[in-house]
């Protein structure tokens, strides 16, 4: 855990370092300030159902701009080969950047809790789908970061990582919206597979082990196929 730890605090100082990091968190606040105040100003609604309702689709592309450059950037410029001289695990290396890029997409959130603090101030909120929205989107963010982090280890080019993991993550987000284009056999598991229903339900505040077990279900299978293909290419 020591070194999961230290990579962890590593690679997240390293994100500050770059002004792409604060690049990416002002867009983000852009978009889902637009998102949230054209639903106050234009429609007179005090709530946070449009900008809890569109963070899948908004994370399918900002997650991937967070993790593009956890190996690729370490690949193109030969830090990677010095970090596997260190006396790290695959898995440390693995969980340490994971652990980093949801630290990030954390900050990446914490200024919109303004948003229901706002909505405090001018009437009553219910905190069940705040919480749960919060606690939703930071599962939904584990999961993408996951798959950005698998993403990043198949290639040295950020752009390339970035587009695939924009691939994995928006199929994600809209594979369930497709059911009508399926076989009727095969409806309920890809209903299963679609991240959006799973956060739509936590951000209702309904809290079902279902949906639990389905985002940590994907970060184990991405963050082991990370480790596979670290194996791999060593």
């Amino acid at each position: 855990m020591t070194q999961i730890k230290t990579i962890a605090i590593k690679e997240f100082k390293d994100y500050f370092i770059s002004p792409i990091a604060y690049i990416v968190i002002a867009l983000f606040l852009i978009v889902t300030g637009w998102f949230f105040f054209s639903t106050f100003f234009v429609f007179g609604r005090a709530d946070l159902r449009d900008f809890f309702s569109l963070l899948p689709i908004t994370f399918s592309f900002f997650i991937p701009a967070i993790t593009m450059r956890l190996f690729a950037e370490e690949r193109n410029v030969g830090s990677y080969e010095t970090l596997l001289t260190m006396p790290v695990s695959f898995t440390d290396i693995a969980m340490g950047k994971f652990f980093a890029a949801v630290a990030f997409a954390a900050a990446m959130l914490l200024p919109t809790l303004a948003y229901p603090l706002l909505i405090a101030t001018l009437g009553d909120v219910d905190p069940g789908p705040v919480i749960g929205g919060y606690l939703g989107a930071l599962l939904l963010c584990a999961a993408y970061c996951s798959m950005g982090l698998f993403a990043s280890a198949l290639t040295r080019n950020q752009i390339i990582a970035f587009i695939i993991g924009c691939a994995f993550c928006f199929t994600l987000t809209v594979i369930d919206r497709m059911l009508f284009f399926m076989p009727a056999k095969i409806v309920a598991v890809i209903q299963y597979l679609g991240a959006s229903s799973h956060f739509t339900n936590i951000s209702k505040g309904i809290i079902d082990s279902r949906d639990i077990v389905y985002f940590v279900s994907v970060v184990f299978v991405f963050i082991f196929s990370t480790y596979i293909v670290m194996q791999e290419k060593n």
